[in-house]
């Protein structure tokens, strides 16, 4: 059985200053979190839990603590979601109901979930080296009986290997097959049905059938033994599970290994001023601390004293490492890759980017598709179903022969096992949105990754989505007579843009730094800005007369590119004759990937649509530049709806590409919506998937991963669906002995896992994207 956590540690948890180290408030901010009134949502790392449905026994039984509002669990990633009211009811009760009903429960982001982890992986080890060593000394035990010929084994000898075999089979039996029957025997008492109690169920009338031959070999189950296949089926479940856990870890774990990045403890200032070792919860806004190279750091703060780099991979997409010098801010999650600093804390928990990235994966992680929900509900009629099965099969073989009869009823109750029914779906989805996540996106939705690989159209939005957040020099035209030249006249303009902030001034100091160190006979003097019309500044020209310049907004268009945002500098002299010197001419850049991807989604058959609230020109010019047929400008939020809404009238699957807050209604309404995140709290962004970077090539790479995460689903419920169409069959007939049941059931549910664990593999950014996958009225999902 496996170890629970002692009930000191479990109290210990009732202190609110635990708290925020498995869970947040609900809607509250920190401070307030401990009133009665304000609900806590916690999440839970699940020992002991195999299926589908151990999930909903599990989900029952808290439902059933009062205080206790929502419940969620994933049989794939073991880890549960529990909102309570902390007036109500406190963690050590609820945790008490799940070891009540035969789990155990410890917080998802502890260091003893993670001990936890690994001493289970070292149990599942030693059970499997049991059964193995002990399979192989039966099966040399039993390989006489099966070559010899008649009269070739005395009476003795025959009943002499028996008898060895039968001790050889005690530690498979006490030992190896001990979750099986702790399992089994917890369902009798809860009265309720788990894939663990027909396997269990099956292992214990293979030996008794065996020893019940071995004692009274003249009896009715003496004519022959099946330790070897007792040993044997044994031994492939507990591969099967072994695999499936480190498979687990390395696939729907990925998810997991994510929301871990903080460190568990972290060296504090104290009063004396010397540095002490504290848990991370204990940290709270003000505190000094130390983070140590390699070491990620616990909450937002800026640096007090040091430099070093960080990788803010995972945080804001970028992949290279980042500078930080003393005073720069650092961000919670990211990684101290050079030296040590001093940094003070400024926000935790959930008021960090990191907290809220945690929130929507945590959340992602414990979410059901259409397809698991199905899973879930057959899982136990179909279970009770597997029992009444081996049951009709003893009894039609039973009066042929009684030993026989019982081997095809345990045949029928492993073989029928649905535990591959159950993680076809989840562990594909729970891997693809784990290696998005590696990859800088985040999955909002599971069910979202299902709809986008039925995408036959994407509709991006411009400002912010298809087009960089800022504006470029396009064009620079300078007047005759100005005496400038392009160059000079564009370092000039800046000499008076590096005094504001505005998105033009940026542009234009940009550019100037672009264009290099150029030569001027003009001297400025102080530079002001004036509200609503621009800058302006006293200034000296080549003839030392004093002019004044401004920098302002063009009324009139004059250059090439006339449905652009244009910048006039002009010179005002002696006697108020205004001069126009030069004129630049903005506009939004492209993302440089802008154009690699449209031509893509293109080339897989994939319609490609811009709708912005921009001006018409503007957005036909962003179209024409990113190869976009159908582009409209001047739309407002209803135009928006209403063009969706006229493209799923059509029958077209839609994705809309967007900034998360100003699409927000459009992005709810689509089939499946991005929204890039670099700006957005994450909070409130209302699309399925957030890309935490600027990539666009990220679009197209989680459109490809949706479609070969669909296909692995479907590849996964075929295969689960096809086994139990040939296995069952054949068990109740009699042709398939108990080990070969073990095997299937074993494999069937390790290829389930191994297919999925294919989806590990992030999509290469030149990959070509698949074709639509097709969306028919009975999808071979539901079929399946």
């Amino acid at each position: 059985m496996p170890r629970a956590p002692a009930p000191d540690a479990v109290a210990l948890l009732d202190d609110p200053q635990e708290w925020s180290a498995f869970g947040r408030p609900c809607g509250a901010s920190t401070d307030g979190a401990t009133q009665p009134d304000v609900q806590w949502e916690s999440h839970v790392v699940l020992d002991g839990m195999h299926c589908a449905a151990c999930a909903l026994t599990i989900e029952d039984a808290l439902r059933q603590v009062p205080g206790v509002s929502e419940v969620d669990v994933s049989a794939a990633t073991h880890r549960a979601r529990v909102v309570w009211s902390p007036g109500r009811v406190l963690p050590s009760q609820w945790m008490a109901a799940v070891r009540k009903a035969g789990y155990h429960a410890v917080p998802a982001m502890d260091a003893f979930a993670r001990e936890q982890r690994q001493r289970e992986n070292r149990r599942a080890l030693w059970r499997w080296l049991v059964a193995g060593f002990c399979m192989m000394q039966v099966m040399m035990y039993a390989w006489p009986a099966y070559q010899a010929m008649p009269g070739d084994l005395t009476a003795e000898m025959e009943q002499l290997l028996r008898w060895a075999s039968w001790v050889i089979s005690l530690p498979v039996v006490l030992f190896a097959c001990g979750p099986f029957f702790a399992n089994a025997w917890r369902d009798i008492c809860q009265r309720r049905v788990s894939m663990d109690l027909p396997v269990a169920l099956g292992m214990l009338i293979t030996f008794v059938v065996s020893m019940v031959g071995t004692f009274d070999p003249a009896g009715p189950f003496g004519r022959e033994v099946y330790y070897d296949s007792l040993t044997m089926f044994v031994f492939f479940l507990l591969t099967g599970r072994w695999l499936e856990l480190r498979l687990r870890d390395r696939t729907a774990g990925a998810l997991e290994a994510v929301m871990n990045r903080l460190p568990d403890s972290v060296e504090r200032r104290g009063a004396d001023g010397d540095f002490v070792r504290v848990a991370t919860r204990r940290l709270q806004v003000g505190d000094v601390v130390r983070v140590l190279p390699g070491e990620a750091f616990p909450a937002d703060g800026h640096i007090l004293a040091g430099s070093t780099q960080a990788d803010e991979a995972l945080l804001t997409g970028e992949s290279r490492p980042v500078d930080k010098p003393a005073g720069s801010r650092v961000t919670a999650g990211s990684h101290n890759l050079r030296s040590a600093v001093v940094v003070s804390v400024d926000a935790l928990g959930t008021d960090t980017r990191f907290g809220q990235i945690v929130a929507l994966m945590e959340n992602a992680s414990l979410q059901k598709p259409r397809l698991a929900q199905l899973a879930d509900r057959v899982a136990r009629p179909f279970l009770v179903g597997v029992l009444l099965a081996a049951f009709a099969a003893a009894v039609w073989w039973w009066p042929a022969d009684p030993s026989h009869a019982l081997m095809v009823a345990v045949a029928v109750l492993v073989v029928t096992c649905p535990c591959a029914l159950s993680l076809a779906t989840p562990v594909a989805m729970l891997t693809a949105a784990g290696t998005l996540a590696r990859s800088g996106v985040l999955v909002r939705n599971l069910q979202s990754l299902e709809a986008l690989a039925t995408v036959d159209t994407v509709v991006f939005d411009k400002t912010g989505t298809l087009t960089q957040d800022r504006l470029t020099v396009s064009d620079t035209l300078v007047a005759p007579g100005a005496g400038l030249t392009a160059a000079q006249a564009l370092a000039l303009a800046a000499m008076l843009a590096r005094h504001s902030l505005h998105p033009a001034s940026r542009a234009l100091v940009a550019a100037a730094e672009q264009m290099g160190e150029q030569k001027l006979c003009w001297s400025v003097g102080a530079v002001h800005e004036l509200p609503g019309a621009g800058l302006e500044a006293q200034a000296r020209g080549n003839g030392q007369e004093t002019l004044c310049l401004r920098l302002g907004s063009a009324v009139h268009a004059k250059v090439a590119q006339s449905n652009q945002q244009q910048v006039v500098l002009s010179a005002e002299r002696a006697g108020h004759v205004v001069e126009e010197l030069a004129r630049f001419a903005l506009c939004e850049s492209l993302r440089p990937e802008a154009i690699v991807v449209v031509r893509q989604l293109r080339g897989a058959g994939i319609d490609v649509q811009l709708l912005s609230g921009d001006r018409s020109e503007a957005v036909q010019d962003a179209a024409v530049r990113a190869g976009i047929g159908v582009a409209l400008g001047d739309c407002t939020p209803q135009d928006k709806l209403q063009r969706l809404q006229v493209l799923q009238a059509e029958g077209r699957r839609v994705a809309m590409v967007g900034d998360g807050l100003n699409d927000g209604p459009v992005l709810a309404l689509a089939h499946a919506s991005f929204a890039f995140g670099r700006a957005v709290p994450l909070t409130q962004s209302r699309s399925d998937i957030v890309v935490l970077g600027d990539n666009l090539n990220l679009v197209g790479q989680t459109l490809l991963l949706a479609r070969r995460t669909l296909h692995i689903v479907r590849q996964n419920l075929w295969w689960a669906a096809a086994y139990n169409a040939v296995g069952v069959p054949l068990a109740i007939a009699g042709y398939m002995p108990a080990w070969l049941a073990g095997l299937g059931m074993a494999f069937s549910s390790l290829l389930v896992v191994l297919n999925a664990a294919r989806l590990a593999r992030a999509p290469g950014g030149d990959a070509a994207i698949v074709s639509p996958v097709p969306h028919p009225a009975h999808s071979p999902l539901e079929v399946a």
